[in-house]
């Protein structure tokens, strides 16, 4: 990470109880650093990975929002939530499927009312909480592995990969009468909770261009193409796919860019305040 003006990204566990927006607030904290933000909200009772942006990174946001997401999720059966969780109104009706069909696939989803998706400009929950009858819009969202881990009487554990945007609590609905109990994000692509910073103590953030390494493709500039790309122009195609890091011969962050007609074309610059 470059001392001199912080940027990267740290893997954080969020534990039960606090939003990710106060997981953002120690990790500000933590580092000092004021410009501080995260990449995929998780629900108050939900545990596991969030990805906080340090300084410049917090202009990348929608890239790692975009990353597949793995969840476990401890379920329980025959009773029903308002929320789709514990925090709701929960209706005991002893109606127990003998088998879960999860669901797999492209789907069409509709976010809870009890989420964090904007309704007109406010989050669907602030509405929700206040007994407004909330319409969320439905979106496409794909389910590429899903699978029972173990099942016990009246509670299941289950695990999901899941594109972004996906609701858990939705999938979980969908069983019948079911909601989740536990809830805990293992993975946002090649990121994961196992080691990640615990919101207490010394946080040390990955330097951006090894991060995005791991999931994206980077490329060194030569200095005439560093000065092009820190001023927004374009420079000579390579052949790339997708979202590309330009770095300097340091391997610093220079912008990220994508190819179209044989030239990159900078997204996004990371170059200045």
């Amino acid at each position: 990470m470059n001392q001199g003006s912080p940027s990267g990204i740290l893997p954080a566990d969020k534990p039960a109880g606090i939003t990710s927006h106060d997981m953002v607030a120690r990790a500000r904290r933590a580092l000092g650093v004021r410009r501080v933000g995260h990449a995929g909200t998780l629900d108050p009772f939900a545990t596991g990975l969030l990805i906080v942006l340090v300084g410049r990174a917090t202009r990348l946001a929608r890239f790692f929002v975009e990353l597949p997401k793995t969840y476990e999720v401890e379920v329980m059966l025959g009773a029903t939530s308002s929320t789709g969780d514990p925090e709701g109104e929960i209706v005991q009706t002893g109606v127990v499927p003998e088998t879960l069909a999860l669901a797999l696939g492209t789907l069409r989803q509709r976010p809870p009312a009890h989420s964090a998706v904007k309704v007109d400009g406010e989050r669907a929950y602030v509405r929700a909480r206040r007994g407004e009858d909330v319409q969320t819009a439905e979106r496409e969202v794909t389910v590429f592995e899903s699978s029972v881990l173990w099942r016990e009487r009246d509670r299941a554990g289950l695990r999901f990969v899941c594109s972004s945007g996906t609701y858990v609590r939705s999938l979980v609905a969908e069983l019948g009468d079911a909601y989740c109990l536990k809830l805990r994000r293992l993975a946002i692509g090649p990121f994961t909770a196992d080691g990640a910073w615990p919101g207490q103590g010394v946080a040390e953030p990955q330097d951006l261009a090894a991060a995005w390494g791991r999931f994206g493709t980077t490329l060194a500039l030569d200095e005439q193409e560093v000065d092009a790309a820190a001023h927004g122009r374009g420079v000579a195609g390579r052949g790339l796919e997708g979202p590309v890091l330009l770095t300097d011969g340091a391997g610093e962050a220079v912008a990220v860019a994508s190819e179209r007609d044989g030239v990159l074309r900078v997204q996004v610059g990371l170059r200045g305040q």
